[in-house]
Order: C-alpha cells, then structure tokens, then sequence
C-alpha cells in the first residue's frame, strides 16, 4: 500500500447525502419487485445513481467527487440494498478500484482516473475463471504481438460489467498476475447476461470474452486484485456483502410489515383476529427488524475501522489490516446467520397467499443466501478461531476454486 497525497474525506454531511440519494433510492425500490419478476437488468436505475454521484462518493471534493468518508458511503450502500440489493454487488469492484486510486502514488494518471469517476464513469470487473485462481491457473493471458499487448481469454462471474465504462481485467502475463482496465466497448470484447444463480439475479454478473483485445500498456495496472500480502481490498469487499445483507434486511422487515399491516384474514387458533395484533406475528416482525438493525450496525463498525486504514494508507501496519479483517470475517458470520434465519421465517406471518410471485418476498431469502455463499461462513469461523487460539495469519484472500 502506497501513501496518498488526497483524502477522501470532507464536510459532506448524512443529511445532505440523504436529500440527494434517498429520493433517488426511492424510485429504484418502486420497481424492484417488477424487475425480479420480468428479470430486467437494472440499466435505467444505474444510470440514475450514476447521474446522482454514487460512483464518486469517496472522490475528494478537488476532483469533483462528494469527500464522503468511508461510513457515509456504506451507510448509502446499505439503503441501496434495502432499495435494490443487487445493485451494491454490481458496483463492489468500482468501489474499490475508486479506494486504490486514493492509495496510489501522485500521477497524472491517478487524477486523471480521479476525475473520470468524479464524471461518472463506471468500473466493472471480469477476474474469475475455472481453476483454483493462481496466477499459472489463468487462462486469460496478456502477451505481445507486432509490438502491442494483446488480451485473450474467458472470465465467468463479471459482476457489474454490463452497468460500466470500463472492465477491470485479471490476467497472466509471462506468469506474473496483472491487472488491465478494459473499455467495456472495446473491439474484441464480447459480454452476456448469462448468470443463472436463483438469487442476485440483475448483479449482471455474467461471461465475458476476450478475443485479441488491444491494450495500451498505460492500461496495465500491476498485481490488483488476489495480490500477495495484507491488505485493505479483501475486507472491504466483504464489506460491500455486508452492506447487501444489512439491506436485504431491512427491507424484508419493512415489506412484511406492510403485507400484514393490510392483511384481514387469520386463523381460527390465532391470538387474534387481526394478524398485526397477534402477538406471535408481531415477534416475527419484531425479529426481521432486530436482525436488520443487528447486520447494519456491524456493518457500521467494520465501516469505521476501514477509515482508520484508508485513512493511514502506507501507515496501516498489519495490525490494523488484522484488526479490519477479523472485524469483517466476524460480522460476515453474524450477519449471514441472523438474516438467513430472519428471511426464512418470516413466511410463518401468512398462509399460502404470502408466496406469491407478484410478491417475491422469497428474494430476499434468495438473495442473502446468494451473497453469503461468495465467502462461506465455514471456512471464516474455522480461520477467526485458528486466529484466536493460535495465532495463525489472517487468510485475506478467497479463490473462487472450479466452476
């Protein structure tokens, strides 16, 4: 991690960032239902975040973005999801390409990166492939040819690349891991919405193929993202799923509410007549939103301790990337348990008439369970107690493993 010469961080405040995303963030959650339904990726929504200033919450005022700190835009990112959950995931990579560029060493390049997102530019990303991730398991290679760098190869899981500008590119050159930032539109670049899983459905996460894609070497970024060492990237994205489930939450609370709110019809062994005075009813609502308040404010904390080490850029020692990664590694297990469960149960308020599909209350359940499974909470819980008894590394890192 390199020292930055710029701070993100300005006097924006929570209540002028509200007035300016929450009415945005309003109507994309009053088609949401409709776009599951029709499976319609969220192009229009997208372009509204991008015309609102999403992309560039973190840039410093000086370059045209919001100074937002790292709190304030997972505080936004959590509403998102509550609005639209798939949308979060879908500028994960963005957000983090926007961080890296906080982080990097002064260059006309960095401010010149700086300013395009400030203009509202998006970063998708296309890393994952079949293989166990390695660097001689990439099949997506980098190689010269007439004295130009050219880019060949398959990536599954593109997440957000359809929504974006650019293509943030994992690939082998000579056995060395690059990174390369790809025009979306390039000649040679070929993307389908192909993405199949029963949750997250409109992320865009789809395949896209290289086919002798040109690159200017000003492009080629370095290791990125899978690097060796501790470093910031891993927790943060984490903290991206964190904010999705924090969403996720709350916005199943709310629609489950409203559904019995307006509900008349019960059972002739309920506790009441109306099912918003049943008292059993009203613990189920009540633990929808004890886990909503329960996944945001972890997600919060993580949010809190990621200023600190964005903040000391190449002062973070390993101490404070441990203390940020653990700090995400247990609200992950946290989360992912409370709303699961909470999401599971809330279906015990109705009878058969709550699964509707006009209602698609399962997405909720579909879409935390679709999130949690990126980073098995299996895996973490053994790594957080290896850590804790014996003081075994942190792993920071995750592979995506075969298709």
């Amino acid at each position: 991690m390199t020292t930055s010469t710029v701070t993100a961080s300005g006097a924006i405040t929570d209540a002028e960032l509200d007035a300016r995303f929450q009415p945005v963030f309003e109507t994309i959650a009053a088609g949401a239902t409709a776009r599951e339904v029709d499976r319609r990726l969220a192009h229009d929504e997208v372009h509204l975040l991008r015309e609102a200033g999403l992309g560039a919450l973190r840039v410093p005022v000086e370059f045209g973005g919001l100074g937002a700190t790292v709190r304030q835009q997972f505080r936004l990112l959590i509403d998102l999801a509550a609005a639209e959950s798939n949308l979060p995931q879908a500028l994960r990579v963005h957000f983090s390409f926007v961080e890296d560029q906080l982080l990097a060493a002064p260059s006309p390049e960095r401010d010149t990166w700086l300013r395009a997102v400030a203009g509202g530019i998006l970063v998708g990303n296309a890393i994952t492939e079949p293989g166990v991730g390695a660097v001689d398991r990439y099949q997506t290679r980098l190689t010269q040819k007439d004295g130009q760098w050219i880019l060949n190869g398959t990536k599954y899981y593109s997440t957000g690349s359809l929504y974006s500008n650019y293509i943030l590119v994992a690939a082998d050159r000579d056995g060395e891991r690059v990174s390369i930032l790809v025009d979306a539109d390039a000649e040679g670049v070929t993307q389908h919405d192909d993405w199949d899983g029963f949750g997250q459905r409109l992320t865009a996460s789809g395949t896209t193929e290289f086919n002798n894609v040109v690159v200017a070497p000003e492009r080629i970024l370095g290791p990125g993202y899978g690097g060796a060492g501790k470093t910031y990237g891993t927790s943060y994205l984490q903290l991206v799923h964190l904010a999705g489930l924090a969403g996720i939450a709350q916005r199943a609370t709310s629609d489950t509410a409203e559904w019995v709110r307006n509900r008349t019809r019960s059972y002739t062994h309920a506790a009441a007549d109306l099912p918003r005075e049943d008292p059993l009813v009203q613990q189920v609502i009540g633990k929808l939103s004890a886990a909503a308040f329960t996944a945001r404010t972890s997600a919060l904390a993580v949010a809190d301790i990621l200023d600190e080490v964005l903040a000391a850029g190449n002062d973070a020692g390993p101490e404070l990337l441990d203390r940020a990664e653990l700090a995400a590694s247990q609200a992950q297990v946290t989360s992912v348990d409370i709303v699961l469960r909470a999401t599971n149960e809330l279906f015990e308020v109705g009878g058969a008439s709550i699964t509707s599909e006009q209602l698609r209350l399962d997405r909720h359940w579909r879409n935390a369970r679709t999130i949690a499974v990126h980073n098995p909470t299996i895996f973490k819980t053994r790594a957080i107690g290896d850590h804790i008894l014996n003081g075994t590394e942190l792993p920071y890192a995750w592979s995506a493993g075969n298709r």
